[in-house]
């Protein structure tokens, strides 16, 4: 990027990052991203390692990780607390795991459905209606 100095303008610091200003200032208020200095009379500027720590953000969420994770996972970059990390991903890892063995039930399930309202013929109730309207509800849902 090639400012080594602080000399970006929020606007230009957003749209370095792929976001935009209300995501920098959310980042702000969450402890994520801190808020440069304001000189007198002039206005923020921010840097490379200020895109560096965004752009570790925005990676962290697309792997999934809440921004509480990402605030750990912050804390824990100065190099000497990789257990400590691989940890916070192992159960990251489960959770990914588990939402995978969900979605392969509901493929399961839908298929199933898919397949036996192609098979309904004449003036029956649809087999995917009727299945989703006899269906229990699951743990912690209601009617």
């Amino acid at each position: 990027m090639g400012d080594r100095v602080e000399n970006l303008t929020i606007g230009a610091f957003a749209q370095a990052c792929g976001v935009n200003v209300e995501t920098v200032r959310y980042y702000q208020r969450r402890g994520l991203l801190s808020e440069p200095r304001k000189p007198l009379g002039g206005i923020r500027r921010y840097g490379e390692s200020d895109v560096a720590r965004v752009r570790f953000i925005k990676t962290a969420q697309r792997l999934g990780f809440t921004l509480d994770e990402v605030a750990l996972l912050l804390k824990l970059d100065d190099g000497t607390h990789c257990s400590e990390a691989a940890a916070v991903a192992q159960h990251k890892l489960a959770e990914v795991r588990a939402r995978l063995a969900d979605l392969r039930r509901m493929e399961r399930v839908l298929t199933d459905l898919v397949a036996r309202c192609r098979k309904a013929r004449g003036n029956v109730s649809c087999p995917l209606i009727s299945s989703l309207h006899s269906a229990s509800p699951g743990p912690g849902e209601s009617r």
